[in-house]
């Protein structure tokens, strides 16, 4: 696997976000249920240039190889200072998939979340569908703690979220 970087969001990112926010199968695994337009997706790289996690309660990192290319991002969000935690979201564009990528962002996530911003526990819910992400936490040090039932709805049927939390400081 080549070496990874995380970065802010840049301009140049937009391509690969609004492929990602489009895609209707990522839709159930996330609070997205509609399509974005290239417009609303730039205002929002735009606005969050600005703010600070403190500010926001949010983090969106992109992932990008050597040479700037985009393959997944990765989000802190439902940040509180105060408890020093924050809830994750992954992606890895599909391309790049099952190449450790999803493991390496993790990895450095918790590294700058350790580093900076003095954070005690992660945590994520994830689908019981979406087994690659419950693959990828579990190995990633991550431990379920509890399961929501009906917890998100997918093409008119419920389906069950894990919630994971890794303690990391």
């Amino acid at each position: 696997m080549t070496e990874l970087i995380l970065r802010a969001m840049e301009p140049d990112d937009i391509d690969a976000i609004y492929r990602w926010e489009n895609d209707p199968d990522i839709w159930v695994y996330s609070a997205a249920h509609q399509p974005f337009s290239r417009k609303s997706l730039q205002t929002f790289i735009d606005e969050n240039s600005l703010l600070d996690i403190y500010t926001s309660r949010q983090m969106r990192l992109v992932a990008a190889e050597q040479g700037g290319i985009a393959c997944g991002c990765i989000d802190l969000y439902d940040f509180e200072p105060l408890h020093r935690r924050a809830a994750v979201g992954l992606l890895v564009d599909k391309t790049m998939r099952n190449k450790g990528i999803g493991t390496t962002m993790l990895k450095m996530l918790e590294d700058f979340v350790r580093q900076h911003l003095d954070l005690h526990m992660l945590y994520c819910d994830i689908s019981t569908a979406n087994t690659a992400s419950i693959r990828l936490f579990e190995n990633a040090g991550f431990n379920s703690c509890g399961t929501m039932h009906d917890w998100m709805l997918d093409s008119g049927r419920w389906t069950d979220a894990k919630r994971y939390q890794k303690i990391i400081k």
